[in-house]
């Protein structure tokens, strides 16, 4: 039984600069703008673990539990352009992961148009023409101008708990 709609689940990391801070002096302006933004990024790790522990430990009387009813109104709805999104980018990978790189990038870009907002798709396609994902001419953006765009402390839901 589903108690949660799906949700981002992030990984501990360290709450301080220091991870951070022994970027050598010569790292190229970008990633060291690339990192400033990464700081920005919202998680909260200690929240998600606890909801689980919790749901774990209580089950169905977890206070983090939804009946069914609210999963469903907490669940987002998926337009049809987001189900051919999906399809689009399963054939870009699947054309890159068969030697058809050149062809890939045609859905990914598809993938991009049909559903902006979602980072998975940018962030692979980026990454493939790019490790860095920066510019590039494949496509119409990039890691860096895109999080400034939005904000990085937006770049996941708040506190969904």
């Amino acid at each position: 039984m589903l108690v949660r709609p799906s949700e981002p689940a992030w990984p501990p990391r360290e709450t301080n600069d220091k991870k951070y801070a022994d970027v050598p002096a010569d790292t190229p302006q970008r990633m060291k703008d690339m990192l400033a933004q990464a700081r920005k990024i919202a998680t909260d790790p200690q929240g998600y673990v606890a909801a689980v522990r919790d749901w774990v430990e209580h089950g169905a009387d977890s206070r983090f539990a939804m009946s069914p009813d609210e999963v469903v109104e907490r669940s987002q709805p998926r337009p049809p352009e987001h189900a051919r999104a999906a399809a689009a980018f399963e054939l870009g990978q699947h054309l890159w992961r068969t030697g058809h790189r050149d062809d890939a990038p045609t859905w990914f870009r598809e993938a991009h148009r049909l559903h902006p907002e979602n980072w998975t798709y940018k962030r692979q396609a980026w990454a493939f023409a790019d490790p860095l994902q920066g510019p590039t001419d494949l496509y119409d953006s990039d890691w860096l101008s895109d999080i400034k765009a939005i904000g990085a402390e937006n770049y996941y839901p708040h506190d969904p708990w």
